[in-house]
Parts: C-alpha cells; structure tokens; sequence
C-alpha cells in the first residue's frame, strides 16, 4: 500500500510542477485539491484519500464556497 501511496503522491506532485503552472491559480479552497489530496494520502489509507479527494473536487463549482478546508472527518 505504501507504494502506491507514494506513486500517487508523487503523480499529484508532478502534476503540480508541470501542468500546474500553466493551468493557473483557479483553486478556491485552501489547501489546494492537489495538496489536499497528499495531505489525505499522508493521513488516511488509499481508499478513504481517493474518496475524500473526490468529494474536494465535487465540491468545487463556480457557485460553492470557498475559503480554507482542511481534510478532516
């Protein structure tokens, strides 16, 4: 489980400093969906990160809320 913990942690880590910048800032929550997404990797197992990752990028609409939201349950 490590290993894949860590070949999504470095994918998402990837993504951050290659697509990341050219996509722009356009995040509305703090932490990003992308750290947030480590963050949960770091704190839950693979299954519950994935779902709790997923639930951050659903909640992420032009008419939701913003502001900081750390992952937390």
């Amino acid at each position: 489980m490590i290993i894949i913990k860590n070949f999504f942690i470095k994918s998402i880590q990837l993504y951050q400093i290659g697509l990341s910048p050219w996509i722009g800032n356009n995040c509305r929550y703090i932490p990003t969906c992308s750290d947030y997404m480590i963050l949960s990797l770091k704190r839950w197992n693979i299954f519950k990160a994935i779902f709790m990752g997923f639930k951050r990028i659903i909640k992420c609409y032009p008419w939701g809320n913003s502001g900081f939201d750390p992952p937390m349950i």
